[in-house]
């Protein structure tokens, strides 16, 4: 009987090893990924290698000077304003069945920036409207999330049970 228990206890236990999510103890991009500017997007492709078997989701986030157009409000024009600096982000969801022998091809882009007001521009008041036009990228981060939820809907990270960082690296576009 207690032979019997014993083995009980050690298939729940394997059982419960074998059904968790491995996780990436070496991811590493395969080269460098290529970056592509848009004009208000940033897009980036390349390949991991060192995953995990698990739904992955791939964050691109990335900074830049933009360029903006004011209009009066009586709509005239004022080219040229480059105001601070703005950062976009985007993201990929890939389920794990997408991943081959822990390796994964991406291709995943920022959305453009959002609306900013006059001021926030660099125009002379909020009566003015601000146009973001063009963004000269100076950094680009791209972070892998590995987890059981990362190709769930909402494609968006971290939450909960997609929240692991697996990779994380900036570079110059």
């Amino acid at each position: 009987m207690r032979f019997t228990k014993i083995l009980l206890l050690l298939t729940v236990v394997a059982g419960v090893v074998t059904g968790s999510v491995a996780v990436a103890a070496n991811a590493h991009f395969i080269g460098t990924p290529t970056f592509t500017d848009n004009g208000l997007t940033l897009s980036s492709s390349g390949k991991i290698a060192g995953l995990g078997n698990a739904d992955t989701f791939i964050q691109l986030s990335a900074s830049g000077v933009p360029t903006v157009t004011c209009t009066s409000p009586g709509g005239n024009e004022a080219p040229g304003q480059n105001p601070g600096s703005v950062t976009t982000a985007g993201g990929q969801p890939f389920p794990a069945s997408s991943l081959k022998n822990g390796s994964l091809l991406f291709n995943v882009h920022t959305n453009p920036p959002g609306a900013i007001t006059g001021k926030q521009g660099g125009c002379p008041n909020n009566n003015w409207t601000a146009t973001i036009t063009d963004i000269a990228f100076t950094s680009a981060t791209i972070t892998v999330y590995q987890g059981p939820t990362c190709a769930q809907d909402p494609p968006t990270v971290p939450k909960t049970g997609c929240d692991t960082v697996v990779l994380q690296q900036t570079f110059t576009p």
